[in-house]
Formats: C-alpha cells, sequence, structure tokens
C-alpha cells in the first residue's frame, strides 16, 4: 500500500496552524544560568485589508457570561399594535438601537439577539464584564428617540452641520410623526443607486409639508437618540406624507439608515422580563471544572481506546487531539462565544468522533476476520463504515440545526458547537484517521 506522504503533510500543517492559534498569552520572564528570558508569546492577531475591507481579530477565545462573568438581561417589546407584517422588521430596529446605545456605554463585546417564541419578541442583551446594570436597563428600555431638525435662524443654507447639533434647531417633528423607513432602488437616478422612502402619519405629513415649505434648498438634520444620522437637503415641497432621503446610498448603506429610522419611529414599549448577574469568580469556577472535565473525558477515552485496539487506538487518539485542536481554533476563528452549554456541545461531539473510529476499527477487524489482507480490510473497513457514520451525523447535524433555528441563548450556544464538531469529526474519522492507518497498514505483516 502506498504511503499518503502529502496528505500526512498537509495533516502536519494543519496541526501546526491551529496549535499556533490555540497558544494561550503568556509572559515568560525567567533566568537559567548565561540565559535570560523576557518576553510574550502567544497566539497572532488578525490583522488584514481585504479590497476596502478590514478584518481584525484578537483570536482570544469569547466567553460568555457563565464563564466570563457579567450580567444578562431579557427584554420583551410590546407590539400589539404593530402590523404583524411588520414586526419582524421592528424587532431588528430595536436590536439596533439598543446594540448603539449599549456601545455608547462602553461595554467591551456585548452580545445581542433577537427571539421569538410564539407571539413574545424578545432581545436578549448579554453584558460580559458589568455587574451593575441598572445604569444600562434604564438607557435601553426607554423609546429611541428621533428628531428632524433645521439650521437656526440667520445661518447661511451653506453652513456645515455639526455633528452635536449646536447650529441646529428642533422642529416638533419626531419618530412620533414617522410610520416606516423603508430601502429600495433608486426611481429617480439613470445610474442605479439606492434611496430611503419615508411614510409619515397623518399628523407627520402635516409638520413635514410646512418643514419641507418653509426650507427649500436647506437641510433638515435627522437625529437618533442625540446622535447625528443624516442632512438630506429639500428639493421642494413635499405633500402626502412621503419623502425620500437620496444620496450616495449603497443597498447596504440604504438598508441600515431604514433601521435606524425605524428604531426611531418604534412605537412599541419595551420592558425587562429577567436580569441575571453572575460574578467573576463563578465564571472562572466554572471554566476550571470545565477543563478539568474535558481533561478527565479526553484522558479516559485515550486509555479506552489505547486498551481496547492498540496501536490503533492510539492512532485515533492522535487523530482526535488533531480534531480538538482543529475544531477550539475554529471556534476562535469565527467567533464562537462560549458557554458552559456550548462546552458541553463540544464535548458531546468528541464523544461522536469516538464513535465513529470505533465503527470504523469493528469494520476492519470484521474483514480481516473473513479473510481479508489487511490493505482490503482496511479499505472496505472505512468504505463501508461511512454509511453509518454518515447517517448518525447527518441525523445528529439536523437535530442541532433545530436547535439553533428554534432554541434561545444557552440552547443555540449548545446546538452551534455540536454541529460544528459534528462536522469537523467526519473530517477527522475519514481524513485523519484513515491516514494514519494507512500508514499503519502499510506494514505487510501487520
Amino acid at each position: 500500500m502506498k504511503k499518503p506522504w502529502g496528505k500526512l503533510l498537509f495533516i502536519a500543517l494543519l496541526t501546526i496552524g491551529t496549535i499556533l492559534i490555540n497558544l494561550p498569552n503568556v509572559h515568560l520572564n525567567f533566568n537559567a544560568g548565561p540565559v535570560s528570558v523576557d518576553r510574550q508569546i502567544g497566539h497572532p492577531v488578525i490583522n488584514w485589508t481585504i479590497g476596502e475591507t478590514l478584518i481584525q481579530r484578537s483570536l482570544d477565545p469569547k466567553l460568555g457570561l457563565d464563564l466570563a462573568g457579567g450580567s444578562h438581561i431579557v427584554l420583551q417589546a410590546d407590539f400589539s399594535k404593530i402590523d404583524p407584517k411588520d414586526r419582524a422588521d421592528a424587532l431588528e430596529s430595536a436590536k439596533v438601537v439598543i446594540d448603539h446605545r449599549i456601545n455608547a456605554l462602553g461595554v467591551s463585546e456585548p452580545l445581542i439577539q433577537t427571539s421569538k417564541v410564539g407571539e413574545n419578541y424578545r432581545i436578549l442583551v448579554d453584558l460580559p464584564g458589568v455587574g451593575d446594570v441598572s445604569q444600562a436597563i434604564k438607557l435601553i428600555g426607554t423609546t429611541a428617540q428621533l428628531d428632524f431638525r433645521t439650521l437656526k435662524e440667520g445661518l447661511s443654507q451653506d453652513a456645515t452641520i455639526s455633528a452635536n447639533g449646536e447650529d441646529l434647531v428642533s422642529t416638533g417633528l419626531t419618530g412620533a410623526n414617522l410610520k416606516k423607513a423603508t430601502a429600495a432602488p433608486s426611481t429617480g437616478s439613470a445610474t442605479g443607486g439606492y434611496e430611503v422612502q419615508l411614510v409619515f402619519t397623518d399628523e407627520g405629513a402635516k409638520k413635514f409639508e410646512e418643514l419641507t415649505s418653509k426650507n427649500i434648498g436647506k437641510p433638515i438634520a435627522i437625529f437618533l437618540d442625540q446622535e447625528f444620522v443624516s442632512a438630506p437637503t429639500v428639493q421642494g415641497k413635499i405633500t402626502g406624507g412621503n419623502a425620500v432621503i437620496s444620496g450616495d446610498f449603497t443597498a447596504e448603506s440604504a438598508k441600515e439608515l431604514a433601521i435606524q429610522l425605524n428604531a426611531g419611529a418604534l412605537p412599541a414599549p419595551i420592558s425587562v422580563v429577567e436580569q441575571k448577574n453572575i460574578g467573576p469568580m463563578l465564571g472562572s469556577n466554572s471554566i476550571n471544572k470545565s477543563l478539568i472535565a474535558g481533561i478527565v473525558g479526553l484522558s479516559s477515552v485515550a486509555v479506552f481506546m489505547i486498551a481496547i485496539y492498540g496501536i490503533a487506538g492510539f492512532l485515533a487518539v492522535t487523530a482526535l487531539i488533531v480534531y480538538t485542536l482543529l475544531v477550539f481554533a475554529i471556534f476562535k476563528l469565527i467567533p464562537v462565544t462560549l458557554t458552559l452549554a456550548g462546552i458541553a456541545g463540544f464535548i458531546l461531539s468528541i464523544g461522536m468522533a469516538v464513535d465513529a473510529n470505533i465503527l470504523i476499527f469493528e469494520r476492519i477487524k470484521e474483514e480481516k476476520r473473513w479473510g481479508r489482507d489487511p490493505q482490503t480490510a482496511l479499505s472496505l473497513g472505512f468504505k463501508r463504515a461511512w454509511t453509518s457514520i454518515r447517517d448518525s451525523n447527518v441525523s445528529s447535524l439536523i437535530t442541532a440545526l433545530i436547535l439553533f433555528e428554534f432554541g434561545t441563548g444557552l440552547v443555540k450556544g449548545f446546538a452551534l458547537t455540536l454541529g460544528i464538531g459534528i462536522l469537523i469529526s467526519m473530517f477527522s474519522a475519514i481524513t485523519v484517521t484513515r491516514t494514519f492507518m494507512k500508514f499503519l497498514y502499510a506494514r505487510k505483516n501487520w
């Protein structure tokens, strides 16, 4: 049997890469005779520029509240007065405003998710490292303030609008007067592009008509939560309550502006239905216990595999180590927010990776008992075990997808890590373990 040196080299390079990604940040400072070491070692950072896109990531593991400590808040929106077909957009708009407000607090890497269970529309907010969330609750629990402003009297229509609004005056036209904002392909440009279409309420239409008639050729600035959003110039008197914000919009920037405006117009009150604080000491204890559980579990599996399958079991354990490094590296690259439930999904996927190896080894043993030579037994063992491995993993993947789609919070984290682990386990069993076994079975007398 020809040894697959190319695949072995690929696995070796992949392993080295995952080790580098998974290196912890450690400061080495010691003296050993004439040798003095004082340096920081750790994983690399991503700082790439692809075209006009800047990708930056530290590759530190992203920990959930139950591991890092912090606060968890569940907000519920009352959409009873909103048309059912607009509720999904309204929920997304509320999420954008809450994200904007929390970032203004300076919270590091907040996690904000939306959830719909039946007729309950909720926003789940995780604030790592925040122990006292009274200020955050006060801030994010209020309705977004959308405000239309014009230049103060005496200022030229060419005056520069400042972001703090010191040269502007409020008009009385607010988010309460805006019915809906929609991003759409531009209707007034031959070159394409996008625009944002506004629809005002009856009262808002009257205010907007009066406002535009007095400010032709001048900008009307739009502020959301006291922060500048846009300042379109009035081209003429606008009647009927429909207006268009045109400009150099892309599909993405037009959609973003529409979401911001809809958030300001959101008539739904938001209430806090759950609040939970987790201390950093509890998170640290959880990490330590998870590490101990992982080490004990992997060690037990290694002892079992080597005791039952000998050298083949040792190769399977080696493949399992490659698998573990690869999965954790992918968690850091995506990145996946690790929680206790997510770690449970990860450990469960390790068990499924072992199960795939056991199916392969038992099938190879059967082929050898039927008189096959080692090389043929290896080939047929993998081929015939693949059907069982595929079916069991696909069924588990379907379960993970269902949990991710319909679950909330921790359940989604469990499903995500389980799903990623299952996909990588199939690669590990069919590629890594098979490559190692080919080297073992290349011995004619095995």
